[in-house]
């Protein structure tokens, strides 16, 4: 995912860049209200903006309020030191799509922002394609132009989630998320096992290259097909 961070203090916006960098997604930084609505409104897109609540200059209120008002609706969740229950209906009330007090699990972070991820994700079409790559995740079939190629339950997964987004990184976590229906406590290179087990199926009998490594972060899909 590619992550908006919106928190004046240096070093928890540190360590969330750090922190959820190794998990594979790209941060943006901003240390002041201003700021952060310019890299939200002008720097995207953000798959979902990560937004203090006291900023210098500008309220995550109101960064919140002006980007709904350009129609921006990237999910936004709210990090913030208050807990009374009027703060966080105002948080909602002006925007925001979630809520997280401080100090918080970065577990508990991770989670909430895979989930709203996917409750943004636009539906899914019923057959995705990618060149002359073909799948159709509900008939769980795939070919290659006119050639059925034979996938597993979970390779048909993992494929989905590639070709849902061609020519955009995913992270191995957002593919084991989306798969595996228990992640927690799995190795996230099992990913790497898949994603293997795809290119010998649906790119080196044809002589394509299709799932491209994106080191650091997880796999893309050429939208061409490779």
């Amino acid at each position: 995912m590619r992550i908006l961070v919106v928190e004046d203090e240096v070093g928890l916006a540190e360590s969330l860049r750090r922190g959820l960098g190794v998990d594979g997604h790209w941060i943006d930084l901003a240390h002041d209200g201003h700021r952060g609505l310019d890299l939200a409104l002008t720097g995207g897109p953000y798959d979902v903006v990560l937004l203090d609540l006291m900023l210098p200059g500008l309220s995550g209120y109101e960064i919140c309020r002006r980007m709904r008002a350009h129609g921006d609706s990237t999910p936004v969740l709210m990090l913030t030191a208050k807990d009374g229950e009027y703060d966080e209906a105002e948080g909602l009330d002006s925007g925001a799509d979630d809520y997280l007090t401080k100090p918080f699990s970065f577990v508990v972070l991770a989670a909430r922002l895979r989930a709203l991820t996917r409750r943004a994700a636009a539906p899914r079409p019923s057959v995705l394609q990618a060149g002359d790559l073909f799948l159709d995740p509900r008939g769980r079939r795939c070919r290659r132009g006119p050639h059925e190629i034979e996938l597993t339950a979970r390779e048909l997964g993992v494929l989905a989630c590639l070709m849902e987004q061609p020519g955009r990184a995913v992270a191995k976590l957002d593919i084991l998320d989306e798969v595996w229906d228990t992640p927690h406590g799995i190795d996230p290179n099992i990913v790497e096992v898949y994603v293997s087990s795809l290119r010998r199926k649906i790119d080196a009998p044809f002589g394509r290259r299709s799932i491209l490594t994106v080191h650091g972060t997880g796999y893309r899909m050429a939208p061409d097909g490779g």
